[in-house]
């Protein structure tokens, strides 16, 4: 295979994403306050702007974040079950749509207030509210975001994650004292990804870790319904432009990969999948979600990225702000 056929191909830029996901997991083992998913969007912008920016890896990096973010969503529906609202209760389940709506509102206020686009704030608004880059790579299609916005809004989203993953254990401790509840609601009602919430409730406790992974997964079940939601929003701007064509493509409403998350969902809700499937296929939903990560990172132009720096950091120290004072006084006016 020539030079020529080989830049025509995703095996290079995929074996490059998948091996610098196997190094975040290996750093992950020592730096466990990062996580695999921020080692490697870090490690992937580092990379790629410094060696890894020729045409030959552009293909496969491009299939990476597309395609196997997709799978990974589809695969987390097999962790997901409807029995999870039962074990919460109704004032959880209360206080994570009225979190949801509320960071959503602000998330998307704060960003046109900084002058982002609508797409971007409404990234910014789902991955937040939802479950991070999962969330974000669910919306990025179905409201016409550019591979650029996505790349830019998952890195901010993960940053921000970090940061809160590590300060929201103090916080709850200083403010909940020994309440195991509302430690695990405002862990798992704001954190952005899974892994995040594992890891920062393991900071507190056990108890607090199998809680807040409850009110996490809630989160998650709503992805459908965001996705669907911020598809129309974006859809009544753009629909007076589009071709017949285009407007039949947009008759459903729902891409693949919710339709075989929510396919998932049901499954495991109504069969109960055995738990060796269960692990193997969200072990395998990780992989797929770190190996995106890592060609995100080696798509972002630093450049770009760094010359909005303060902009950028405006919004997403705003949002986590704003999103952990609400989480805070839900979680006392609904006495969680």
């Amino acid at each position: 295979m020539n030079m020529k056929q080989l830049k025509q191909t995703i095996y290079p830029g995929l074996l490059l994403s998948l091996a610098i996901a196997s190094l975040s997991k290996i750093l992950a083992i020592w730096l466990p306050s990062l996580g695999a998913g921020t080692i490697a969007i870090l490690l992937g912008i580092f990379l790629g702007n410094l060696f890894f920016n020729q045409l030959v890896w552009q293909k496969g990096t491009k299939f990476s974040e597309k395609t196997l973010l997709e799978l990974s969503i589809v695969l987390l529906g097999t962790t997901v079950t409807f029995q999870t609202i039962v074990q919460i209760g109704g004032s959880g389940i209360l206080f994570i749509m009225c979190q949801m709506t509320l960071t959503i509102l602000s998330a998307y206020f704060i960003g046109k207030k900084l002058k982002f686009n609508q797409t971007m704030s409404l990234l910014m608004a789902g991955g937040n509210a939802v479950c991070g880059s999962s969330a974000i790579g669910a919306i990025a299609p179905e409201i016409g975001a550019k591979d650029k916005e996505k790349g830019q809004i998952i890195t901010l989203v993960n940053l921000l994650g970090t940061v809160m993953m590590l300060t929201l254990p103090i916080i709850g401790g200083t403010v909940f004292t020994d309440n195991v509840m509302a430690k695990s609601a405002l862990i798992g009602g704001t954190l952005q990804s899974v892994g995040q919430v594992i890891a920062s409730a393991n900071m507190v406790s056990s108890q607090v870790v199998e809680m807040a992974t409850l009110f996490k997964i809630l989160r998650i079940m709503f992805l459908v319904v965001v996705v669907f939601a911020f598809g129309k929003i974006a859809n009544q701007s753009t629909d007076n432009n589009l071709t017949i064509q285009e407007k039949a493509k947009k008759k459903f409403p729902l891409p693949w990969y919710i339709i075989g998350f929510i396919i998932c969902c049901v499954l495991n809700s109504v069969i109960h999948f055995p738990t060796i499937l269960s692990q193997t296929t969200h072990s395998i939903s990780g992989w797929f979600e770190i190996t995106a990560l890592a060609a995100i990172g080696l798509r972002i132009n630093a450049k770009e990225f760094f010359k909005e720096g303060p902009r950028f950091l405006a919004y997403a120290g705003s949002v986590g702000i704003v999103q952990t004072i609400v989480a805070i006084t839900l979680i006392k006016l609904l006495s969680i």
